[in-house]
C-alpha cells in the first residue's frame, strides 16, 4: 500500500506522457498494437500458470484435507463412546 502511493507520486500525468511519447518514437505506431498483443499474451500465459499451480496445490492438499477429516471424525466418535450420555464433541 505504501508502495503505491510512493509510486502514484513519482509517475504524474506529465510524466506519464512523455514515456508514451518516447514509446512512440522508439517502436513507431505501427509496432505499438503488435508490442500490447504480446504483452497480453505474456499476462494470459501467467495467469494460466498461476492457476494451474493453485489448483495442484489444492490437489495436493485436498487428499490431506480429508485424512484429518477423518481422523477428527474418529476421534470425536471415540470420546462420544466412552461417555454416551453426554455429547461433549459435536
Amino acid at each position: 500500500m505504501i508502495t503505491n502511493s510512493i509510486l502514484l507520486g513519482i509517475f504524474g500525468g506529465p510524466e506519464i506522457i512523455v514515456v508514451l511519447v518516447l514509446v512512440v518514437l522508439l517502436f513507431g505506431g505501427k509496432k505499438i498494437p503488435e508490442l500490447m498483443r504480446g504483452l497480453g499474451k505474456g499476462v494470459k500465459e501467467f495467469k494460466s500458470a498461476t492457476s494451474d499451480i493453485k489448483e495442484e496445490l489444492n490437489d495436493a492438499t485436498g487428499g490431506i484435507q480429508k485424512e484429518i477429516s477423518k481422523a477428527t471424525d474418529d476421534i470425536k466418535k471415540e470420546v462420544n463412546s466412552i461417555n454416551p450420555t453426554k455429547d461433549i464433541l459435536k
